[in-house]
């Protein structure tokens, strides 16, 4: 932990004195679809937008040899509409690996005054940068970090209504939201040491709620070139076993007590952009309580706790030659995350479960919405001496 909290003074002393050098960046870049398909220049009030990646991946072993995998990983289809110009709906259904269909985002959105509206609907979570700004020409790497498929877990929807809000003479950006939490139990266990709460996910598809959660998220954007999140998720965990519960039935309520537990996510992000350097980083924590009751009534292993960091630095080579219009970012990424970082006293942790990872490669934009990508990725878990690698190849677009 000393060494995560010294890594990212580093970068923030870096930051500060990059800062100080450079004062004219275009910030106007829409960094999502949804803030970019009602953009002033497009008059439609029905618009169509869209984006997709195309994926392969190449394990080594020196002792196995391994068959490459090859993936329509997703395509996305985007639709808003605007009623009129305080009322809008967006929605997102996606297409994972050609035979999965997903609703990825459908809400309503009312402005109720400058800078403050109100959100229904199929909701992203705003935890971290990926769960909501993961169009693949937007962030380096053919793969979404693991951090955030694993510990946020992205992509994270559910259902809620809330606010979505500015304050720019502090230059903060605001969302609150009372949501759906994840299915912890409805007959088999959902949470597990491996994947954490990945599997918990509703994502709108005949969700069910025995309590309300909590999530919200403050950016701040007040110093050019850089943002910072800090985001936060509390609340407990959903279980089919409340549904027709007698009141009055104490064991049934403590047999239902126990198929929950109680979590609470912080995350802290950054992204910082200047003169062709770029560089981002997060951590996610993760904390749950009643546990050793829900392993006990599950048969389960979920850690008492979860963590996932990464940092990441990036330089577009082309941005001081006016004569190429393309962009060509070599980049680094560190990364480490662990869905056992912590467990209950008399569970053995799972060991395996810690993971490093590093990356090396580079995205060749044609556009700022069509990308070639490339990188070499090491990775190991703390049972392992040396590094297991990949080779990631894809393309991504996003219109």
């Amino acid at each position: 932990m000393k060494k995560l909290l010294y890594f990212y003074l580093c970068f923030f002393v870096l930051n500060s004195a990059l800062i100080a050098q450079e004062n004219n960046l275009d910030n106007k870049i829409p960094e999502s679809i949804s803030e970019s398909i009602f953009d002033s220049e497009n008059q439609n009030k029905l618009n169509f937008g869209g984006y997709g990646q195309i994926d392969y991946n190449q394990p080594f072993d020196k002792d196995i040899r391994e068959n490459g995998k090859l993936d329509v990983h997703r395509l996305v289809l985007f639709a808003g509409y605007e009623f009129n110009e305080k009322t809008k709906f967006i929605t997102e259904l996606e297409f994972e690996h050609v035979s999965e269909l997903y609703v990825e985002q459908a809400y309503l959105s009312y402005n109720v005054m400058n800078n403050l509206s109100v959100k229904g609907g199929l909701i992203l979570i705003p935890m971290g940068i990926i769960n909501e700004y993961h169009e693949p020409p937007s962030y380096n790497g053919v793969e979404r970090p693991n951090t955030d498929n694993l510990i946020v877990p992205t992509t994270w929807r559910e259902i809620g209504l809330g606010f979505d809000g500015r304050i720019n003479r502090a230059s903060l950006r605001y969302q609150v939201y009372i949501v759906n939490g994840f299915n912890g139990y409805d007959g088999t266990a959902k949470f597990k040491g491996s994947s954490g709460l990945r599997s918990g996910r509703q994502k709108g598809a005949e969700s069910y709620i025995s309590s309300p959660n909590i999530s919200a998220k403050i950016d701040y954007y007040g110093i050019r070139g850089l943002k910072l999140g800090l985001s936060g998720y509390f609340g407990d965990s959903q279980s089919k076993l409340y549904d027709g519960l007698d009141k009055k039935d104490d064991l049934a309520n403590a047999s239902a007590d126990s198929s929950v537990i109680g979590i609470s996510m912080l995350g802290l992000d950054y992204r910082y952009s200047i003169a062709g350097f770029q560089t981002r980083g997060q951590i996610i924590y993760s904390k749950f309580s009643n546990v050793v009751e829900y392993n006990l009534f599950t048969g389960s292993d979920l850690g008492e706790s979860m963590m996932g960091y990464y940092a990441e630095i990036a330089y577009d080579i082309f941005r001081n030659n006016s004569s190429i219009k393309n962009e060509l970012t070599p980049f680094f990424r560190y990364e480490q995350y662990d869905t056992q970082y912590t467990v209950t006293n008399g569970m053995t942790k799972n060991t395996a479960f810690s993971r490093t990872e590093l990356f090396l490669g580079f995205a060749f934009k044609m556009d700022h919405g069509a990308v070639f990508k490339i990188d070499y990725q090491w990775y190991k878990n703390a049972t392992e001496k040396t590094f297991n690698s990949m080779i990631n190849m894809g393309v991504g677009v996003w219109f």
